[in-house]
């Protein structure tokens, strides 16, 4: 009887030390996470919009864009917040900047 006191008290502290290593590796883990989720995830994000930002404040006259509902145009005026897109031949809309997506020009590298 004394024999099975003397190894139940040796296991003790051993899965008291299990324990505790386990709380040390679950926030290991949940870093971890939280560091994949970041470099899958928001960097990607993040360059693409800070990509988006350049291409509009690029904008030329002459360039061809597509606006974020599928309109096609060539750019005849650039104003500060706005720009104005030929269409057709004698049709013009004013879009704003932000409601523009994609370069189709020849002369700028997709």
């Amino acid at each position: 009887m004394k024999a099975l006191f003397f190894i139940l008290q040796d296991a003790a502290p051993a899965a008291q030390q299990g324990a505790a290593g386990g709380g040390w590796t679950m926030w290991a883990m949940l870093i971890l996470i939280f560091v994949v989720m970041y470099f899958f995830m928001i960097r990607p994000q993040r360059k693409q919009q800070k990509e988006l930002q350049e291409f509009r404040s690029s904008l030329a006259k002459g360039d061809k864009v597509v606006t974020v509902g599928g309109i096609y145009g060539e750019i005849v005026e650039v104003e500060e917040r706005t720009v104005i897109i030929r269409v057709d031949k004698d049709v013009k809309i004013k879009v704003d900047k932000n409601g523009l997506v994609k370069d189709y020009s020849e002369s700028r590298p997709q």
